[in-house]
């Protein structure tokens, strides 16, 4: 029987539809739980949005600036006040469970233990050169310079350490013995093992160089990112549509310099959209891969993220997308670190 956490304080869990959800996000990013119930004015249910919902519905189109009821869930399963044994049941099948009295109002939530794994294991690609840097780099890994008067390299360990990630691998190879002297030095909470690579082995390379076999998914980060990505959320989201590999995606918007022209099929004129914007979705640096995805990377073979995912899909391994509400800056270039810093050094921290 599982441990049921009761949810009393209904204000910590419930929303109004017409919040919109930036607002909502805020929310949830300071809320102990992923989810919240949409409720009236009266205080009953219409429905649920999990932090899944929020990244399908952006997937799908939604933007900040929606009402959160874009996201929302309408068959969601509530319980009711005193139906132990009903209650019970549904439980087995739900991560939480409003519980509704004869008016219909939403009186508390209960909220199972979590049985979902934790992410155990993490990669951060920390091997390559950062020319697009510049002088930056020349004599210092690009992990290692600082954003926030620490290394980005920190930032990456510490969220993973705070997200539980009991061992981490690093692979190395451009100074490499900057890296490793960094790691000696710090006081480390996880295990933390070095990946060598002798030769640069592209951005999946280093996953046929683990000295031992994974039994649950791995983690892989690269060492260029400041992000504020929730990993936990990362991983419910991976193991609820049974993914054998996710994928962080962030939203690229592209202001186009033109008037695009619209036509139909014959060439005739509907209309002309002065300067769109086009958004995409960009892989974010950021991967959960299971055992059978590592298992395709040769050892000591050079291979691209790209190529592993594309391999795996093509012989029918499941591959999703995570999209990324959170902050994230890539640092490639200059002006990404330079904003990288100001943003983590504002009042409102990146």
């Amino acid at each position: 029987m599982p441990t049921i956490t009761r949810v009393t304080d209904l204000e910590a869990v419930t929303c109004a539809p017409t919040m919109r959800i930036s607002a909502f996000l805020e929310r949830l990013n300071e809320s102990d739980y992923l989810f919240f119930v949409v409720i009236d004015e009266d205080g009953r249910p219409l429905g649920t949005i999990t932090d899944g919902d929020v990244r399908r519905a952006i997937l799908d189109g939604a933007t900040l600036e929606d009402p959160a009821s874009r996201c929302m869930h309408t068959g969601s399963l509530f319980g009711r006040v005193g139906a132990i044994g009903k209650n019970a049941e549904m439980l087995k099948d739900v991560p939480f469970l409003p519980l509704l009295n004869d008016a219909g109002r939403i009186i508390e939530v209960l909220i199972p233990s979590d049985s979902t794994p934790r992410i155990s294991t993490a990669l951060v690609m920390a091997g390559g050169k950062g020319q697009r840097l510049g002088e930056r780099t020349r004599n210092k890994p690009k992990p290692l310079l600082a954003v926030g008067n620490q290394p980005i390299l920190q930032h990456i360990l510490n969220d993973l350490e705070a997200a539980g990630v009991e061992n981490i691998f690093i692979s190395v190879h451009y100074l490499a013995d900057q890296i490793t002297e960094f790691l000696s030095s710090r006081n480390n909470t996880a295990r933390i093992q070095i990946v060598e690579e002798k030769e640069m082995l592209g951005t999946a390379g280093a996953l046929g160089q683990l000295p031992e076999p994974l039994g649950n998914p791995i983690l892989v980060v690269n060492g260029d990112l400041i992000t504020r990505t929730n990993f936990q959320a990362l991983n419910n989201f991976h193991w609820r549509h049974g993914y054998d590999a996710s994928i962080a995606v962030a939203q690229h918007e592209t202001e186009m310099q033109f008037g695009v022209i619209q036509k139909d099929n014959n060439g005739v004129f509907l209309g002309i959209e002065e300067k769109p914007v086009i958004r995409h979705f960009i892989a974010a640096g950021i991967y959960y891969l299971s055992p059978e995805f590592c298992a395709l990377v040769p050892h000591n073979t050079p291979m691209d993220m790209p190529s592993l995912l594309n391999l795996g899909r093509e012989i029918g391994l499941k591959v999703g997308l995570f999209p990324i509400h959170e902050s994230w800056i890539d640092v490639g270039h200059p002006a990404d670190l330079q904003r990288a810093d100001e943003n983590f050094n504002s009042p409102e921290k990146a």
